[in-house]
C-alpha cells in the first residue's frame, strides 16, 4: 500500500519525501500576534470597566438629587445629619465585608489573587450596580478581572456563588420577620429556626466545599447584618419610640434585610430602588408611622448611596495590585 501511495505522489509530481515532512511549527510572528491580541483584550476590558464605574457616577448623582427633592433638609436637625453621615461612613467600611467574601469565593474557584486587588475591583466595579439593568457591576467586575489575568469561568462562578449565597443570607432572616406576618408565632421560635439555618448552611459549606466558602458566607451574613443595623439606627433616630424592646430591634432589622433581598434579585431595579422600599412599607405598617417610616427609608437610601460612593473613592485611590502578584 505504501508503495502505491509513493507511485501515485510522483504521477502527481509530489516527491514522496513530502509527504512525511512535518507541518511548519508556529514562528515567532504568529506569537507575536497572539500576543498582540491578548493585549488589545485586555485593554479594551480596562476601558469596558473603566466606562462602567462613570456611568456608575452618573446614576449616583441622579439618585442622590432625586432624594433630596423627597425631604424638607431644613426641618432636620444637625444631630441627624451628623447620624447619616456616620451610618454612611460605617456602610462604606461594611462593603469591605462584600469584596472579602468575594475574595474569598475566587480562592474557592482556584483564583489566587491579593487581598487588596480584589477589594479595590471590587469597590470600582460595584458603583455601576445603580445603572439600570441590574448586572453592569457584574459585567465591569468580570470585564476588570478577566483584564488583570484573573480566568475568566473562576470570575464567573464567584459572581453565581456571590449571588446564591446572599439570597440564602438574607432569606434566613425571614424566620425573624414572621411576627410581623403572623402574630401569634413567638420571636424565639424565630430566632431558634435563624440559629438552625445559620448552622445548617455553615456546616453543609464546611463538608461539601471547605473553608473558604464558609468564610465567605460569614462575610456576606456580617454585611446584610450590619446593613440592618444601621437602618434601625437611622429608626432610633427618625423615631425613637418606634422602639420600646430588643425583639423590636431584631423585627425592623430583620424586615430591612428582606426587603433589601427582595430588591436584589428583582430584575431591572438598579440596586434594587423602589422595591425595597415597598415592602418595608408593606411590613412595618402600623409598627412605624408612614411619614417616619418614609423618611427613613429616603434617609436610608441616602446613606447606602453615600456610603457605595464613598467606597468607590477609596478603592480608586488604592494603589494597585496586580491580581497575580501573589
Amino acid at each position: 500500500m505504501s508503495l502505491k501511495m509513493a507511485g501515485n505522489a510522483q504521477e502527481n509530481g509530489c516527491p514522496d519525501r513530502e509527504l512525511a515532512r512535518p507541518a511548519p511549527a508556529a514562528g515567532p510572528a504568529s506569537a507575536t500576534r497572539s500576543s498582540s491580541v491578548l493585549t488589545g483584550m485586555k485593554k479594551h476590558m480596562h476601558w469596558f470597566g473603566s466606562a462602567v464605574a462613570v456611568v456608575g457616577i452618573f446614576f449616583v448623582a441622579i439618585r442622590l438629587r432625586d432624594y433630596s427633592g423627597q425631604i424638607d433638609f431644613k426641618g432636620l436637625g444637625s444631630e441627624l445629619w451628623w447620624a447619616v453621615g456616620v451610618c454612611a461612613v460605617a456602610y462604606c467600611i461594611a462593603n469591605n465585608l462584600m469584596a472579602l467574601g468575594w475574595w474569598n469565593l475566587l480562592v474557592q474557584f482556584g483564583a489566587i489573587t491579593p487581598r487588596r486587588w480584589a477589594i479595590r475591583t471590587y469597590g470600582i466595579s460595584q458603583l455601576a450596580k445603580y445603572v439600570p439593568g441590574n448586572i453592569f457591576h457584574l459585567a465591569g467586575r468580570q470585564a476588570m478581572g478577566m483584564a488583570s489575568g484573573v480566568p475568566g469561568w473562576s470570575l464567573a462562578k464567584s459572581t453565581f456563588w456571590e449571588l446564591g449565597l446572599l439570597a440564602i443570607s438574607g432569606s434566613m432572616f425571614g424566620a425573624l420577620v414572621l411576627p410581623l406576618l403572623v402574630p401569634w408565632l413567638p420571636m424565639q421560635l424565630g430566632i431558634v429556626a435563624f440559629v438552625v439555618a445559620v448552622a445548617v448552611v455553615t456546616a453543609a459549606l464546611a463538608v461539601y466545599f471547605g473553608r473558604a466558602a464558609v468564610r465567605a458566607f460569614g462575610h456576606y451574613v456580617s454585611f446584610v447584618t450590619l446593613s440592618g443595623v444601621l437602618f434601625v439606627c437611622l429608626i432610633e433616630m427618625v423615631f425613637p419610640s418606634a422602639i420600646t424592646s430588643p425583639s423590636g430591634w431584631i423585627v425592623l432589622c430583620s424586615a430591612y434585610i428582606v426587603a433589601w433581598l427582595i430588591g436584589l434579585v428583582t430584575p431591572g431595579a438598579p440596586a434594587g430602588v423602589g422595591v425595597r422600599e415597598l415592602i418595608l412599607v408593606f411590613l412595618l405598617q402600623g409598627l412605624v408611622g408612614e411619614s417616619e417610616l418614609l423618611l427613613t427609608v429616603v434617609l436610608g437610601r441616602i446613606v447606602t448611596v453615600t456610603g457605595d460612593f464613598l467606597f468607590f473613592v477609596t478603592s480608586w485611590l488604592q494603589k494597585k495590585a496586580d491580581a497575580t502578584a501573589v
